[in-house]
């Protein structure tokens, strides 16, 4: 099969089209013929030779896509062969043919497009893990929502203001992406490029801070994420763009405030973690309003490429002006 491979770690220009061997399902886990994947900032890092992929997964790149059923193991039940579906792996998915294990995948809705579909599972099951599985988000809350135009931060806006956040405040780099965070259901949007968001976020609550951060960029907001959390605040740390040791470290006010202040991931649990939570999601509807197509939560997909222009993809990620999700087709998959 052919197969998006890295000649070496490095910037964009090391990602090419080349040959790879097919993977054989086995047990519980079906074979899909990609149609789309999409991209996440952690194949920038494995790119780059700093996150290596977890133990037994393919080396190639990608974790979500959407395709339909080639082969299944001998342990399958709930696939046939030419099922539409879309899927979670912990590596792999920037490929003609990837394998995905049976319960961490799903059935297209047919309301859904292959690129729409590549779009969810990364990045709603992150968000709603942060939200509820580790940040134990209620209802009546204040949240902020660090890097609110990205993926995970525009499922996490409406995520959270399904569940009943009282108020969700959101990060953001351009005035532009602050409009469209407000337009799905973000209660104030932040230029932290204009403004000093500590400063915001002290006025919008009455000094009283949020109950709940949700952070991507590490070191540079250290500081003042543990000033903007409220008394028995949490946060949950996602990554670290900016880095990943803090210049300062106040301790007195983590003691202080009683704040609780966790790291979560994602691809390097177990599959019988991913599993549930992937059964939650269904449980609590969230994927059923994609199939009905209420309106009630929303797919924003930003740009779509080829993968034969993989490398101006990836380069389109790090130039931090999406809204929403990048996905790719693969388009000699006919």
């Amino acid at each position: 099969m052919r197969a998006v491979l890295v000649k070496q770690s490095g910037d964009a220009s090391q990602l090419y089209l080349g040959e790879h061997e097919t993977p054989v399902p086995k047990g519980t886990q079906i074979l899909v013929k990609v149609k789309c994947f999409a991209l996440n900032r952690m194949d920038i890092n494995q790119r780059q030779g700093t996150y290596p992929p977890p133990p037994g997964a393919s080396h190639i790149l990608g974790v979500e896509v959407s395709g339909t059923v080639e082969a299944i193991g001998e342990k399958v039940s709930q696939f046939k062969l030419g099922d539409e579906v879309f899927g979670l792996m912990p590596g792999g998915g920037y490929a003609q043919y990837a394998v995905i294990e049976e319960s961490l995948a799903m059935h297209k809705p047919e309301k859904l497009s292959f690129e729409e579909a590549a779009a969810i599972p990364e990045t709603w099951f992150t968000a709603y893990q942060a939200l509820f599985f580790v940040g134990e988000l209620e209802k009546g809350e204040d949240v902020l929502i660090h890097a609110g135009a990205s993926g995970v931060g525009i499922a996490a806006i409406q995520l959270a203001k399904d569940r009943g956040a009282r108020n969700v405040y959101v990060t953001v780099g351009s005035d532009e992406k602050a409009k469209f965070c407000e337009s799905i259901g973000a209660t104030k949007a932040i230029n932290y490029k204009t403004q000093k968001w500590g400063e915001v976020i002290n006025e919008l609550t009455d000094k009283k801070g949020v109950q709940l951060i949700i952070d991507v960029i590490g070191k540079d907001y250290w500081e003042q994420n543990v000033s903007s959390l409220a008394l028995d605040g949490r946060m949950v740390i996602l990554a670290f763009m900016s880095g990943k040791v803090a210049d300062q470290v106040d301790l007195s006010t983590i003691l202080r405030k009683r704040l609780t202040i966790r790291g979560s991931n994602l691809r390097a649990r177990t599959v019988e973690y991913q599993t549930k939570l992937r059964n939650e999601i269904y449980n609590n509807a969230v994927l059923s309003h994609f199939a009905k197509g209420d309106g009630k939560l929303k797919l924003f997909v930003d740009k779509v490429f080829q993968w034969e222009d993989i490398i101006e993809a990836h380069k389109y990620l790090e130039s931090n002006q999406s809204m929403g999700k990048i996905v790719v087709r693969v388009t000699d998959n006919q």
